[in-house]
Order: C-alpha cells, then sequence, then structure tokens
C-alpha cells in the first residue's frame, strides 16, 4: 500500500505528493519537508517569472537532496477586448475604493508574453537539473516533451476526464494526476466545458485507470488516510494533497487563509471564476457575492490580473473578505499540524487502517 513501481520510479518512500499549489503557498520549507520525510514536495510555478522559479528550486536545493517536482501552467491562447476590460474595471472600482486600492490598472497579459514565460520555465527546469515537472491546463508543446525528456526529466499531466487523461499518455505524460469536482482551486480541465469535467474523483479513478498504462495520481478532497487507501483500491498509484498541505505549519498561505479553511464547512465551498477568469473552488465570500451580478468576466489570466491588488489588498488587512480562499471539498478535516507531523500521522494511520 505504500511501496509501489510509481514510488520507485520518484525515489520516494510513500505514494503521497504535495499539491503544487501557486501563489507562494509552496514555499522552498514546505516543499523540502515533504521532500524529506518520503513524501514528493512541488513547487507551485504558475505565477512565479523565472528568476523567482530559480532561486526558490535553489533554496529547496539547500533544503534537501531528495527529489521534488516543479508544476507549470500550460499557456493557452485567450481572446479580450478593450470593452471587456473595461466593463471588469467599472466592476471592481468600488472594490478598490473600499480596500483603498490607489494606481491604475496593472499590465496585462498577452498570449505571447504567457508563452515566453512559460518557455523560460522550461529552460530553469532544464538548466537546474529538476527531476520531475508536472502540467496544468493542457500538455505542452512536442518539442518541450522532447527536450525535458532527453534530460530523464518525469513528467507529469493533469486530467478531469477520461479523454483528457489518454490523450495526455498519447502525449508523453509518464504518470496522470486525475483531478476529481472535489479539488480545490483551479480546474484543470481543457478538452471539455466545466459542466462536463466536474467528475468526482471516486469515479474517476477506475475509469482513467482502465483506460491508461501510465501511473495514476488521484487529486481532490483527499485529507487523510482514508481517502488515500480509498484512491489506492480503486487503482490511483499515489495521492495528491493540496487543502491538507496548505494549512500546514510550513505552508506560504496568509494566516487569515489557513484560519477560514480550519472554520469552514463542506456547504461554504462553492466553484467560481469571478477571481481569475477560470473555475476555481473556494470558501464563499463577499467577493463571490459581490460578483454574482456578473455573468461574464474577462478570461485567465487577465482578471486574475485585474483583481490582484484587491486580493493582496484583503490579505495585507487580514480580511477574509476579498481574498481568494482556494479549497477542496473536505474543509472540516483540515489540521494545522507541521508538514513532517501531518505525512507521519498519515503513514501510520494506513499502517493501521490496512493491516
Amino acid at each position: 500500500m505504500l511501496s509501489n513501481d510509481l514510488t520507485a520510479m520518484l525515489q520516494i518512500d510513500y505514494p503521497i505528493i504535495q499539491a503544487p499549489m501557486a501563489g507562494g503557498i509552496t514555499t522552498p520549507e514546505l516543499v523540502s519537508c515533504v521532500s524529506e520525510h518520503g513524501a514528493l514536495g512541488s513547487i507551485g510555478a504558475g505565477y512565479m517569472t523565472p528568476q523567482s522559479l530559480r532561486q526558490h528550486i535553489k533554496d529547496v536545493q539547500k533544503r534537501t537532496s531528495n527529489p521534488f517536482s516543479v508544476n507549470v501552467f500550460v499557456p493557452n491562447t485567450f481572446n479580450v477586448s478593450e470593452e471587456e476590460v473595461e466593463a471588469s474595471v467599472n466592476q471592481l472600482r468600488p472594490i478598490r475604493k473600499a480596500l483603498g486600492v490607489e494606481g491604475g490598472n496593472p499590465s496585462l497579459p498577452t498570449p505571447a508574453s504567457m508563452k515566453r514565460n512559460f518557455e523560460e520555465q522550461i529552460n530553469v527546469i532544464l538548466e537546474e537539473k529538476v527531476p520531475i515537472c508536472s502540467f496544468t491546463f493542457g500538455f505542452p508543446p512536442e518539442e518541450v516533451v522532447a527536450e525535458l525528456k532527453k534530460e530523464n526529466v518525469i513528467l507529469m499531466g493533469t486530467a478531469t476526464t477520461v479523454n483528457e487523461a489518454i490523450l495526455l499518455e498519447s502525449k508523453g505524460m509518464d504518470m496522470i494526476i486525475i483531478q476529481g469536482s472535489e479539488a480545490g482551486g483551479h480546474r484543470g480541465h481543457f478538452l471539455a466545458e466545466r459542466d462536463q469535467s466536474l467528475i468526482g474523483l471516486m469515479s474517476l479513478i477506475p475509469q482513467v485507470s482502465d483506460h491508461v498504462t501510465v501511473p495514476v495520481i488521484a487529486a481532490g478532497g483527499i485529507m487523510d488516510a482514508r481517502g488515500l487507501v480509498a484512491a489506492r483500491y480503486l487503482g490511483a498509484s499515489a495521492v495528491q494533497m493540496g487543502t491538507a498541505f496548505l494549512t500546514c505549519a510550513e505552508s506560504g498561505a496568509h494566516p487569515t487563509y489557513k484560519e477560514a479553511i480550519l472554520n469552514a464547512n463542506e456547504d461554504d465551498i462553492v466553484l467560481t471564476q469571478a477571481f481569475s477568469g477560470k473555475w476555481a473552488r473556494g470558501i464563499k465570500n463577499t467577493f463571490i457575492d459581490d460578483m454574482k451580478g456578473y455573468t461574464s468576466v474577462p478570461p485567465f489570466p487577465v482578471q486574475n490580473t485585474l483583481t490582484s491588488a484587491i486580493r493582496k489588498a484583503s490579505a495585507d488587512q487580514y480580511n477574509p473578505a476579498y481574498m481568494s480562499l482556494w479549497t477542496g471539498q473536505n474543509p472540516r478535516l483540515a489540521t494545522d499540524l507541521s508538514a513532517a507531523t501531518f505525512i507521519q500521522h498519515l503513514v501510520q494511520e494506513v499502517k493501521v487502517i490496512t493491516r
């Protein structure tokens, strides 16, 4: 139950992966602690500049010689009009005023700038000899796959449906992370729309396992040994846990964010695209309520950029009302343990359940 072909391939002791949560959560302390204690730590590089990513990797490498992974967002094309941007700016203006956010609008990302950042991130991963790379929001170009495989980098893709998993395997992914509808944060779907991609993890695991030959990693709502054991029995080779590590002591999540999760119930969790323009699961708050009347927002990453100052100001003021409080559907199971203690307890509980 605690060792298999996947753990051997990744050179880890336990089939446990700390999810690569972007936005400053995956500190070098968290990633290295997870890797030092037998699981796989992951850097969430989605919003990092290449320079920041390089420093982050070096900081992890100083703390551990064990394997860890880096996750990057696959850049997608997007179109946004000046009218859409202006409409969103107008919607957000009263909130900016209430929070005291001053200054003009930030420089907006373009498909070209996102592609350039992705390519530079890949170069950093290669230059710093990161052993494992995972992808979200699609699959990387063929030449990127070839370049990474040439350097023996293990590749993981993220799927929300069986068809996405099959496609990712055909594109050269060595392992498939399957994201159930329970998962917190951004939805990783890229073939179908949101409604067609909200498959529960317990239904998704056996179906994907029956249709791909590479190892399957289960993600979404797994918070303890019961979830890990269930996922393994259904056909997953490992689990990826996000919210469970987000509230750990070493996580870079804001204290207000951690507190919100530790005090949330399952019926507080909703899907929204108001913060970023991409569907994501988190705790319902004032911002989500205020944005309900708007049926359209600019696509990701434009809306994400437009709301960045609001989210930062809200965090700076320790005010959860306008923060993006991403979390999965099992917040009642969250703890505030250290990552090391959490892993130790998790492994011990698995042994008890499966003895």
